[in-house]
């Protein structure tokens, strides 16, 4: 029963967070958690998908207003799952959006829409690289980020780090493959950042 309540709560949570990732698109407000950082988008390969999703739920919820109008409490319970159903396919891109990955001088906070939110230490990286990956087999250790079934920037971390997976199992990884929509610039900003966080020793005299 622990585990059940425990799965509520994170749904609850997950609703929430793409309802304040609506408004905050909507409304057109900074994007979330950057603060002093620097974010980097990873939305703009999903938006086509997104809005294509939610037109065919819009049709199918005039189709269906169509077919049930003699029935009215089913019409109703219907139009309302319809609504919703746009409303969450559309608070997923604006999560997308308004999420996205922020660099700061001491971590990379990574992030896919309003579900996973990753920080990693810069300490903890050892390696970053550019690497365009269309295909994702589950592994232990390893994370994956894909927009649109693709991912362009690998990690390879000296220290696992803990994550919770949307379920609430705790897994750490040590790999972790993302989407971003400049992926070059986010390779050579952690480059730099991770380089002023642990200069080279001065060469001696």
């Amino acid at each position: 029963m622990r585990a059940v309540y425990g799965l509520l709560r994170r749904l609850i949570a997950h609703e929430l967070r793409l309802i304040a990732s609506l408004w905050r698109w909507a409304a057109r407000r900074p994007p979330h958690g950057v603060g002093e950082g620097r974010g980097f988008g990873h939305a703009r390969g999903q938006a086509a998908m997104m809005f294509g999703f939610a037109f065919v739920c819009v049709v199918e919820s005039v189709g269906m207003s169509v077919l049930l109008r003699d029935y009215p409490v089913t019409h109703q319970v219907v139009l309302v799952l319809d609504v919703y159903t746009v409303v969450f396919v559309i608070g997923l891109y604006a999560a997308g959006v308004t999420r996205p990955h922020v660099l700061d001088p001491t971590a990379l906070r990574v992030r896919n829409g309003a579900h996973v939110d990753l920080r990693i230490p810069l300490e903890d990286i050892t390696a970053v690289r550019r690497e365009m990956r269309f295909t994702h087999e589950r592994a232990d250790g390893e994370l994956n980020l894909p927009v649109s079934a693709q991912t362009e920037v690998t990690l390879e971390l000296a220290t696992p780090v803990r994550h919770f997976t949307f379920m609430g199992r705790e897994q750490t990884v040590h790999l972790v493959r993302l989407h971003a929509d400049d992926p070059d610039e986010l390779v050579r900003s952690l480059t730099r950042a991770r380089t002023a966080l642990s200069p080279l020793p001065d060469q001696p005299a």
